[in-house]
Parts: structure tokens; sequence; C-alpha cells
């Protein structure tokens, strides 16, 4: 979520504190009608036009925060409606992850031509001399333009001298890279699921916190009372998200007062990525695959799957670091219950895949995270710790930005075969990602390394974070760092037999 969305940040965030809350308390979920009202009490609204639509709109963010679906103001049944197919202590899912809270909907316009008051109504008017469709014509003050003539062909824009006229859009269509934002009948926004890769880039963009993912927040803690081992794995881009002045360690200490058994850095995971893949592409790239692209992003994956199926078997089949990570802790306390917490909803997604859904029980974001450490009242950047976390390398933990997954691959090739020229490409953003395929489909990308992310910076621009990119990117780089381990082959935290074994060609 952009930061400066202050107002919605604070909603979100209220919301999954609420939920975490009750689950602690053992709270009945019907009493969930209190919560809106201890949240926006009062008759004054805070956010929206009136205190109605307000409480209305966040009772439907309380139910997607319990996994439910958000109901259209033509549902009349009651908001606790459905509650008891999510009040259970195990990992629930009702498609679709992410849709649009229509009561929210603002059913902004799509690429809509407007005349901004910096109109001069200028005496060349090239605007009106351009215009195909004889659309714009003088007005009072400025040109007028003719919304129902207007084929948007943006002649006008380019030759007003004032930059007077402006093409504005749906900010959740405009950050969708697959077209999966569409229009329902009164003009609201809807997903289609058909082209919806869950990046959660829609989420981020709406200024009304129109749109939203469901979350497994509830079922986690109702899952850690009745007992179970709990280990939590982080994502790479953690660091940085709760506090600039929070030591890494401290979010490890913070996350075990929570009730977990130990947290692992994803990192791991990583590194036996970076080493898989490596070897991967020396032994397919240009034989078998005339490129290769990276695993690790879940949303850049179905993204390939969905658009360009021709191209799908040439996406690495390693496994992503999320399940690397958590096969290594199934593989030692087998009973355990491995919980990913990371800046993405598309995980939600691939833990629920028959290969990942036995290592991986829940997905929740850092969001969802701060909110169970609001409602624990645990602040981490209070807890003194001396321990030193060193799970993964220098180059798994870089996973978490942008550029970082593929210069991982390539140093571990360089390791493997010194004089080994590798090309890389990489794109952030799904608009990116696309146009990467569209050229490696051509045939452009021979003997590359592609790596896509679905979001902007890589994972620090997650729609789960909690803080800017640009502060995460700094925390990123000085945690990458301070690991003692420069490479992955290096790192002693994994067992020498779940390494790769490199075989030059030579002696195949």
């Amino acid at each position: 979520m952009k930061s400066s969305y202050v107002d919605v940040l604070n909603i979100r965030r209220m919301a999954f504190a609420a939920i975490a809350r009750m689950a602690y308390e053992d709270d009945d979920l019907h009493n969930i009608g209190h919560e809106i009202y201890e949240a926006l009490p009062g008759e004054v609204a805070s956010y929206r036009e009136n205190i109605f639509r307000e409480r209305a709109v966040y009772g439907e963010r309380l139910r997607m925060a319990l996994g439910l679906d958000a109901r259209t103001a033509a549902d009349t049944n009651d908001i606790t409606d459905g509650l008891e197919e999510v009040d259970v202590a195990k990992r629930v899912y009702q498609p679709p992850l992410v849709s649009v809270i229509k009561i929210a909907c603002e059913a902004c316009p799509t690429h809509h031509i407007t005349v901004t008051d910096n109109c001069r109504k200028c005496l060349a008017h090239p605007c009106m001399n351009v215009c195909p469709k004889n659309t714009i014509s003088t007005g009072k003050d400025k040109m007028d333009l003719n919304q129902d003539k207007c084929i948007k062909c943006k002649k006008c824009i380019k030759e007003c001298p004032y930059d007077a006229i402006v093409e504005t859009g749906r900010p959740c269509e405009d950050a969708c890279g697959v077209q999966a934002i569409e229009s329902d009948y009164l003009n609201r926004a809807t997903i289609n699921p058909d082209k919806c890769v869950s990046c959660g880039q829609c989420i981020t963009a709406c200024p009304f916190g129109a749109i939203a993912d469901k979350s497994q927040i509830y079922q986690v803690i109702k899952n850690m009372k009745e007992g179970h081992e709990h280990y939590a794995i982080i994502a790479p881009s953690f660091t940085g998200q709760f506090g600039a002045l929070t030591k890494p360690s401290q979010v490890k200490a913070a996350i075990k007062e929570l009730g977990f058994k130990d947290v692992v850095e994803v990192g791991l995971g990583a590194d036996l990525t970076t080493m898989n893949e490596a070897e991967e592409f020396i032994e397919t790239v240009p034989k078998e695959r005339a490129y290769m692209g990276t695993s690790c992003c879940y949303s850049w994956k179905l993204m390939v799957e969905q658009n360009f199926p021709t191209e799908n078997d040439l996406i690495s089949d390693s496994s992503t670091p999320m399940i690397y990570t958590a096969m290594q802790i199934k593989k030692d306390h087998p009973e355990a219950k491995v919980v990913f917490i990371g800046p993405c909803i598309s995980k939600k997604l691939e833990a629920l895949q028959e290969n990942v859904k036995h290592y991986v029980d829940f997905v929740i974001t850092y969001e969802e995270l701060l909110g169970m450490f609001v409602a624990r009242d645990i602040e981490p950047s209070a807890i003194e710790t001396d321990e030193v976390w060193e799970d993964a390398s220098q180059t798994g933990r870089a996973y978490g930005v942008a550029g970082g997954v593929a210069q991982a691959v390539v140093d571990r090739i360089h390791e493997l075969e010194p004089d080994r020229k590798i090309f890389i490409d990489n794109a952030e953003g799904l608009h990116e990602c696309v146009k990467l395929m569209r050229l490696a489909k051509a045939g452009i990308k021979k003997g590359h390394l592609l790596e896509g992310m679905a979001c902007e910076r890589g994972c620090i621009g997650g729609p789960g974070i909690v803080v800017p990119r640009h502060k995460a990117r700094k925390a990123n780089t000085e945690f990458s760092k301070a690991s003692p381990f420069k490479s992955p082959a290096d790192n002693t935290n994994i067992p020498e037999e779940d390494k790769p074994v490199y075989k030059p060609a030579t002696s195949k």
C-alpha cells in the first residue's frame, strides 16, 4: 500500500488488529458488529461522506479479514452470515482471493479526457483543429469537450501548449498488468478471476481502499491456541518493516512472543533456490531451453502460465524459497505448523497447491503480523535481545529486492563455471513482465536468465508491506551484508545432503 494513503492504511490495519484481538480473546464472532461501532463511534464520518457508509465498508473489510466474501448493497443478510464457515482453527479459502468491496468503490471513470482550468482558450485552439470527431468546442471560460463523442485518441493532449488537457483513468486498472480490472453494470470496478494473478497491485493503487484480499489471521491464531507447535518463516524483505530502529533479531523475538516455537529466514530457502536454479540453468540453457525464467515470484509464474502458455516450460522447475524453507522445517518437525510471513498475497494461493499445501499451513502478510502485534500489545523495538540471526547467505537475503534473485543465480553460476557468460534481464511490475515475455517469446532473449517480479522494486514493493520501498531497500542491504555467508554454498544451516551436487559437463 502506498505510504501516502495514510487513512486507508489506518483502516486496513485497524481491521487486522480487531480480528486478531477477537481471536486471542475468544470473543464470539457474532459480536463483530460491536467492533464496527468501537472503531467508528459517533455520528460524524471521518473518512467517507456519512457514518453509515463508513461503517458498512468497514464491516465488509472485517468479513474479508476473516476469510469471507465482501457483500454488495443488494445483500440483505446479517453481517454475521457465514461466520461458522471461518470460525475454525485451520486454513480456509473461498475464491477469489482478491475482490472489490463494491460499496466502497467510487466507479471511477476509465480513460477520461478532461480540459482543466489551465486552459487559456487560446486563439490558435490546436486541440480543436486536430480533433478528428469535432469533440472540442469553445466554451465560456475554456474549451469544452463532449465526452459522448470523444474517441480517446489523445491528439488534443499532445497538441495543447499549456498541458491543459489530461487523461485520467482508474488507479486500479492502470496498476493491473494483466488487464484483469473490468466494470460491472454500475461502472464499478470488478476483477476478472480468469485474468487475475493476485499480485495485489490494484489493492495498493486504490485510494478509496475499495479492494482487499482475504486473510488467514484469525485461523492462524485459533490454530496456535490449540497447542500445536508453530514455526514462522519470514521473507527476506521483512527488514525495516517494523520500525527503522528495530533490529531483525528483535522482530524474531517479537514473533516468538506471539507463541511461535522459532522463526526461520526464508533466505535459507532462497539459498537452496539459488543453487538449484544455477545448476538448472547450466544444464538446460541453451541445450534444452532457449532461456530460463526465475521461479520465486508466484504472480509472475501465473502470468506466464496464463498469458504465455507456450513459454511456461521455460520457467525454472526449482521450488520457491518459501517451499524450500518449509520443507527444511517439516523434515525435522513433521507435525509442526509452518506459517509464511511476507509482503506477498499470491503466496496464499501458492500455498494451496497440491505439492505445497503439506509444507506451508498458513500465509500472512507483514500488515497482518502487525495486527497481531497490536492485538497483543507487543512492540518489537522495545524487546531486549542479544541473539545473532544467521540463517541465510548475503545473496539469499538480497532476494527481497528486484534484481537480487537473478544476481544470486549468476553469482553461483560463476562459482561453478567462472568463464560462463550470462545475460540477465529483469522486469519489475506486471506491465514490464508482460513486455519482457513478449520479447522472450519472439526469440530475442535467447541464452538469457530472466527475472520477473510482479511488484515494483521487487518484494519490498509488495501489497502487504508496512513501510515505503526506499526504506525497506536500505534495511535489506544492511542485513544482507551482515551475513557471514557470502555464497549459498557456504551456508552451514543447510545440511550437505540437501545441497545439489554440481556435475560438470565433462563428467556427464
